[in-house]
């Protein structure tokens, strides 16, 4: 049984601590809570350094000290707080640096609502158990044999087919039919390489239709985009060795993921709004009159400046474009804004939640728009950003990676769910 460690305020009172307890359940997990005195209470306080009113606050701090220093045992930490309480805000991000700073246990940090659902909290308890029971599968630094990846995501899907290290063939479909577009992507992906299907060794899936196209095609790695996505990234950026950073701006949300020698040990994920993610910028497109594709070179030819976008909604944020046009901005000042729009919101909503480390490893489809990285790169003061080849691809190649450590086993996830 994989114990999560539960640094916690305010679960028990907004009646989120149910729903906690059953997405752990999901995936064989326990949530446990730090056992503490009322004597370690004070001094983990006194130590942490950090004031704070709230009771439960303090000993939420005390339980995280007790495991720095080995009171208490745990497989992984799920810290959260109330979105609404800007203490807890506080004091959630410098626990998740004490953890960080001093324990090797994989951490996620999360800001919940009254309304919080077992079901949205499924890919965070999956991503930590995932992280502790396939350490080993995570370390692996190299494809081997003919493996499919499959990336079932919010608006596309993608598809990646490897041999032996090499991207061989790939995919790239609208999601529509979850089931169809596979298909297609399969299709595409095995174009002009001499194989079919019934070659292939092994499959792994992630992305949001993971479950369903595994299950249908016998995949040996059903797996949350979490772990896949990050270690598609170090692999494809050369940086497996060592810290990085990886950023990921969706079709529908958005993931930020630190990762430590190929293995992610913090994350998070979500956003307040549309506005801060890729269907934004698509949004933009239209209204610009340019294709997606040429969105990223008329960014890097404006000024954000003259094109004034201040609200995190996708709805006014286009109201906003609309005006600053009807106003006399040129296109490419318009571009460049929306693209400083996104980067700025993203980093409000997600970046200053974790530590970021060099080299920034950006991925997804919005990663081939240059005036988005441009953006990013200057929020972030001039960090240095790797956008790899296949970068759109980075869950379809991490997960077709990471299945080829599992083709001459008896693993297979499909009959897992």
């Amino acid at each position: 049984m994989i114990k999560i460690a539960q640094l916690s305020c305010g679960t028990e009172y907004s009646g989120v601590q149910k729903e906690i307890e059953k997405a752990a359940e999901m995936f064989g997990a326990e949530m446990v809570l730090p056992d503490v005195n009322l004597d370690d209470i004070d001094e983990a306080y006194e130590k942490f350094g950090l004031s704070c009113a709230s009771s439960s606050l303090k000993l939420m701090i005390a339980r995280a000290m007790s495991l720095v220093e080995g009171k208490n045992e745990a497989d992984a930490v799920f810290i959260c707080t109330c979105f609404r309480c800007a203490e807890a805000a506080i004091a959630r991000n410098e626990v998740r640096r004490l953890i960080q700073n001093n324990t090797n246990l994989p951490v996620v940090t999360y800001s919940f609502t009254e309304k919080t659902k077992a079901s949205e909290l499924f890919i965070r308890m999956e991503a930590l158990t995932t992280v502790v029971s396939r350490k080993s599968i995570l370390a692996r630094e190299k494809q081997e044999g003919l493996t499919l990846g499959i990336d079932s995501g919010s608006t596309t899907t993608k598809v990646a087919l490897m041999e032996n290290d090499e991207v061989i063939g790939t995919g790239w479909v609208p999601t529509g039919d979850i089931l169809g577009c596979a298909n297609d992507g399969i299709s595409q992906a095995l174009e002009g390489t001499g194989y079919k299907l019934d070659d292939v060794e092994a499959i792994g899936t992630t992305g949001y239709g993971r479950i369903t196209i595994g299950k249908q095609m016998g995949a040996k790695l059903i797996q949350e985009e979490i772990s896949v996505n990050s270690k598609g990234a170090v692999y494809l950026a050369g940086a497996q060795k060592g810290e990085a950073t990886v950023l990921d701006i969706g079709g529908m949300d958005n993931k930020v993921i630190t990762v430590n020698n190929g293995i992610p040990d913090n994350f998070t994920m979500g956003g307040i709004c549309a506005g801060a993610s890729g269907r934004f910028l698509d949004m933009t497109s239209g209204r610009l009159n340019v294709d997606i594709t040429e969105l990223g070179p008329l960014a890097q030819k404006g000024n954000y400046r003259n094109a004034v976008l201040n609200s995190y909604c996708i709805v006014f944020g286009i109201q906003d474009l609309v005006t600053s046009l009807a106003g006399g901005a040129k296109k490419e000042d318009a571009a460049d804004a929306a693209c400083h729009s996104v980067a700025e919101q993203v980093y409000e909503q997600q970046l200053q939640e974790i530590d970021v480390r060099e080299p920034l490893i950006q991925v997804g489809g919005t990663s081939l728009i240059t005036g988005l990285v441009d953006a990013v790169q200057d929020i972030l003061g001039g960090i240095e950003i790797i956008v790899p080849e296949y970068s759109q691809y980075i869950g379809a190649v991490g997960a077709a990676m990471l299945v080829s450590g599992l083709k001459d086993t008896d693993i297979d996830d499909s009959k897992k769910f």
